[in-house]
């Protein structure tokens, strides 16, 4: 299952930058997580300083 991101996301890239397979991308009002490419190891649940990434 893919990580989500919350609309609590500030857009500050950080997760963009843990994530080993680059299935994170910034969209229009947050970043969004690509479930297709998503291998859901967590490594961008540690790298969000607000903590909007989340298990589906």
């Amino acid at each position: 299952m893919a990580r989500v991101i919350s609309d609590e996301c500030i857009k500050c890239g950080a997760c963009e930058g843990t994530c080993p397979v680059g299935a994170i991308s910034e969209g229009t009002d947050k970043f969004e997580v690509n479930a297709d490419e998503c291998i859901d190891c967590g490594a961008c649940e540690g790298g969000c300083p607000v903590g909007a990434i989340s298990e589906k």
